[in-house]
């Protein structure tokens, strides 16, 4: 099993099969992660459409968002048969309507009952079933809570635990507001992994650069990374060598955008517009010369409509004038 030392959180509408690819062109080893997928999405929509994904994606999880034990054993099922690497159960997600499907957050009050989501996950496939959660939600802010719901979870056979460092607070803040106004308390996760060595503990929230990413793994077994690596995508540039040990290789950002043009004209052949493609690039260049031409041409309504790869060539000519 590939190491998730590294990881790309799962955001919705950010990181769909699009962006997973692009972002594999940049890093090779880190784990990436689907959008929260609903049981009831698959359950009565098009599976397909949701699940599939392009072979150079792995190692590749899908994440869950349900709280009832054998809708998520039907799609952890299909998550298998799909070839992901692993399904994780949504435990984070702090929304009002999340919460109205009675998933996300608001199931850190059910310990017993996401035991039994992991329980029948586990029973139905063979690939790893994780579990995405916060430190504790509205006024409990008490380590033992964390300390009793990884005790709970862990007893259902999970081993792997992503935890956002911070409290989920279920009504009155928006989920942007529940990923900046809630303080970070890397101390409790750290805390975690110390009283318990046997699980695989992944601290997330607040992750800005390569050094940060440093400083947590002298702590805890893996680092996931949300809105930067998705902002500024270069900041993964350096991952496969720094902290998986691969030589370092000739990469550019030049050589990233090339490498996606062939990606464009198949799905473009396929159906697909540009703008939903170009949307998940335009960070590639940030911060450097150039950088607001190629942002300004591949987000402008104009210059995308009935556009193909030829404007991310016209785009890059801008680069470094």
């Amino acid at each position: 099993m590939p190491s998730r030392r590294l990881s790309v959180a799962p955001m919705l509408d950010w990181t769909d099969r699009h962006y997973r690819y692009f972002a594999r062109l940049i890093t090779r080893h880190t784990w990436l992660y689907t959008e929260m997928v609903t049981t009831g999405a698959l359950i009565h929509g098009d599976a397909a459409r949701h699940l599939r994904f392009d072979d150079s994606e792995h190692p590749v999880a899908l994440q869950l968002g349900g709280s009832e034990p054998s809708e998520l054993a039907h799609c952890a099922k299909l998550a298998q048969s799909f070839g992901y690497d692993e399904v994780n159960l949504n435990v984070g997600c702090p929304s009002e309507r999340v919460q109205k499907g009675a998933f996300g957050a608001c199931l850190m009050a059910e310990a017993d009952l996401v035991a039994d989501c992991v329980k029948a996950m586990r029973d139905a496939v063979d690939i790893d079933v994780t579990v995405k959660h916060r430190i504790g939600i509205d006024a409990i802010e008490d380590y033992a809570f964390l300390a009793g719901f990884v005790e709970t979870v862990a007893a259902a056979g999970c081993r792997t635990f992503i935890v956002h460092a911070r409290n989920a607070i279920l009504k009155g803040l928006s989920p942007k507001e529940n990923r900046e106004i809630p303080p970070l308390k890397y101390d409790y996760v750290y805390r975690l992994k110390a009283e318990r060595p046997d699980l695989e503990i992944l601290i997330n929230g607040g992750v800005k650069t390569s050094d940060d990413i440093e400083a947590h793994l002298r702590h805890v077994d893996g680092v996931m990374v949300g809105r930067e690596a998705y902002h500024n995508p270069w900041i993964m540039a350096d991952w496969d060598a720094r902290f998986y040990g691969t030589e370092p290789g000739d990469l550019t950002r030049r050589k990233v955008a090339l490498a996606m043009l062939p990606y464009i004209e198949r799905n473009l052949a396929e159906g697909h517009k540009l703008r939903n493609i170009a949307r998940h690039i335009l960070g590639l260049f940030q911060g450097v010369p150039g950088a607001r031409h190629w942002r300004r041409m591949l987000s402008d309504a104009s210059c995308l409509e009935g556009a193909d790869g030829r404007l991310v060539l016209k785009a890059l000519e801008e680069i470094g004038r």
